[in-house]
């Protein structure tokens, strides 16, 4: 890992201002990935539109003269939530049975990544979180597996599948402690 570059953390808790950098950081991380219907853009925008509406949103992004590189932004999940439905096998009532935050996207720029910046933005984002658990998925062949063992080293643990749309690929669902 190379040192960080110089950045500057905003939080948000709705879309007003963030939603615009959002689309431009997402369409040039994904950009590989564009062309497949679950990854569109538009396919994106309807995600984060409805994420963004939903109990507990926050995202974190990080600029870089002014500049937005990178983002999080996750949302509550309680029993019941259609996340814990989709996941298979069903997860234990030590991850359901009390509110956890779900990390939905996170992605940084092709300059800032091995910089620690998409750490850093992790971490800033679950400083924000009171829930015990933080869930996310991921592609397992994301990145030549490289995303997954990532997140393996952020802590996380895999606990089951999902496959949130027909369009997506089955995801694999991973779970830390916030803290």
């Amino acid at each position: 890992m190379t040192t960080a570059p110089t950045i500057e953390l905003r939080t948000f808790t709705t879309l007003d201002t963030a939603r615009g950098d959002l689309l431009d950081v997402y369409a040039d991380v994904r950009a590989p990935l564009l062309h497949l219907p679950n990854y569109a853009v538009t396919a994106f925008g309807e995600r984060l539109d409805r994420h963004g509406g939903e109990p507990g949103f926050t995202a974190v992004l990080a600029y870089a003269d002014g500049i937005p590189v990178g983002y999080a932004y996750g949302n509550s999940i309680e029993h019941g939530d259609r996340y814990w439905q989709r996941t298979s096998p069903a997860p234990a009532d030590t991850y359901t049975g009390r509110p956890a935050v779900a990390l939905k996207e996170i992605g940084v720029r092709q300059a800032w990544r091995k910089t620690g910046t998409a750490r850093r933005i992790h971490d800033a984002l679950l400083a924000t979180r009171d829930e015990p658990f933080v869930t996310l998925m991921v592609n397992p062949a994301a990145g030549d597996g490289k995303v997954h063992s990532l997140y393996r080293a952020w802590g996380y643990e895999d606990i089951g599948q999902s496959q949130p749309s027909p369009a997506s690929p089955v995801l694999t669902v991973m779970i830390r402690t916030v803290r």
